[in-house]
């Protein structure tokens, strides 16, 4: 059974067109695999050995669902197709987790757990991280079998349950499996495009550094009338010492959180004229927010970035006429692998103290995930960037790394491959909060570059 590259994208575009594909994701939807509740744990083990499981032995993938390493976290499956020695063989990632449901914030006539479509987008929970994404290159696979009866490549699959808690035990699985796991390339799909309409190749993601600010004077408040402009305020305090970690238009200021040789050159090239857009109604680019001198697209696939996640000081929901005690602040600092995570704490406790803040504490540092990239070069990068090319007619972007954060840097050190994500969202999408969604001709798009990207991997022209 010999086909064709054009009979296995026709086949993936037919499955998409009748629906099969729309039908296959709402059952997965309709699974409440949240990992962030633990009334859910058991929808972990169904979405994994349910209809997942399924699919994939149907596909000839030998299954196994693992425990997870670390305690309290859900099962690993792995699914392995071996089609012989001497062949190019990918390793594939997903993660059939997802963040909660929160079904009282999404728009009247949308559930979480039921695929609707409504104003051209299909939504509900996982659609675009990750459930949409992983099962599109699942399909994608299942044309191609159809069409030539078998893949030329040995596949390995490592879908996990735990992503949305920082993926907890896959880096000791993965390192306890190597053998078991090795391969010549990563391509998995999760993250956004740089727009809705541009076929994207990240080839690695921004790590996540998080850490606490604190400012504790007291062991409780105090009378405003009687101590205000007297005694030290916690949260002037704390907002002073935020203004001189980053200035009032976003631009970093202590030294050593930003790339020390500014941004590499390669990066800078491959990022030369890359757009970035989609983000929805509730995101703008703000002209002048940010590192000066950079483009959209060079801040956030090429620099480091310090948010603000949450802030607390007194009692928001009851305000009283007191001086507080205390103030508190969350923040992240997203970055690259130009810069070493181990410098952001000593880097801000000096500083602060520079600064006049010897009493705002650092509390619980650390990285969440870390920052991992592949040369944008990369002889594989190049393949599949022309594979796509060869299906669309037009050639995709390519970006350094995504602005979000994945646990790519796993299989960089421990299995040593280069890391390809080929996304099928928008940054526009929603995940992570109420009406997640995602756009269906992004999506059938998709299907068709993975089908061809398949296809030409089982050529013999990959490389090795």
């Amino acid at each position: 059974m010999a086909g064709t590259r054009e009979g296995a994208v026709a086949r993936a575009m037919a499955g998409f067109d009748s629906g099969a594909f729309r039908e296959t994701l709402a059952g997965l939807v309709a699974i409440p695999s949240t990992s962030q509740e633990e009334a859910h744990r058991a929808d972990l083990d169904r979405y994994l050995g349910g209809a997942l499981r399924d699919w994939l032995a149907r596909l000839g993938f030998a299954v196994t669902i693992h425990p997870n390493p670390s305690p309290g976290m859900g099962p690993i499956l792995v699914g392995i197709r071996s089609e012989g020695a001497g062949l190019p063989t990918v390793i594939t990632y997903g993660h059939g987790d997802t963040v909660r449901g929160l079904p009282e914030q999404w728009s009247d006539g949308l559930d979480p757990w039921r695929l609707t479509e409504r104003d051209g987008c299909w939504y509900g929970r996982g659609t675009a991280d990750n459930k949409g994404q992983h099962a599109l290159n699942l399909a994608a696979l299942e044309a191609v079998l159809a069409e030539r009866g078998r893949l030329g490549f040995n596949l390995k699959l490592v879908i996990e349950t735990a992503e949305e808690r920082g993926s907890q035990g896959l880096r000791e699985f993965v390192a306890a499996h190597r053998g078991l796991l090795a391969a010549d390339v990563l391509i998995g799909s999760d993250g956004p495009r740089v727009m809705p309409d541009v076929p994207t190749i990240c080839t690695g993601t921004r790590g996540t550094f998080h850490f606490d600010l604190a400012v504790r004077l007291r062991a409780g408040g105090v009378h405003s009338g009687h101590w205000g402009g007297l005694t030290r305020d916690p949260a002037i305090i704390l907002a002073h010492a935020l203004a001189a970690i980053m200035d009032r238009n976003g631009r970093i200021l202590v030294p050593g959180w930003t790339p020390e040789g500014g941004m590499p050159a390669a990066v800078k090239a491959v990022l030369d004229g890359c757009p970035l857009g989609g983000g929805g109604e509730a995101a703008t680019i703000d002209e002048g927010w940010g590192e000066p001198g950079l483009t959209p697209a060079e801040k956030v696939y090429g620099w480091n970035s310090f948010i603000v996640l949450a802030m607390l000081s007194g009692k928001p929901d009851g305000p009283v006429n007191a001086v507080a005690p205390d103030a508190w602040a969350h923040c992240q600092i997203r970055y690259t692998v130009d810069t070493d995570p181990a410098v952001f704490e000593p880097a801000l406790r000096r500083h602060l103290d520079a600064q006049g803040f010897p009493e705002v504490r650092i509390e619980r540092p650390g990285s969440r995930m870390p920052a991992s990239r592949t040369d944008p070069g990369h002889p594989w990068v190049r393949f599949a960037a022309a594979s796509i090319a060869r299906t669309l007619n037009r050639l995709p972007q390519v970006i350094p790394n995504s602005s979000g954060g994945l646990p790519g840097d796993v299989f960089v050190d421990h299995l040593g491959v280069p890391l390809l994500w080929i996304p099928h969202s928008y940054t526009g999408c929603k995940q992570h909060g109420p009406d997640e969604h995602v756009i269906p001709a992004t999506l059938r798009e998709g299907l068709a570059l993975m089908a061809g990207l398949w296809w030409d991997i089982g050529e013999g022209g990959a490389p090795r």
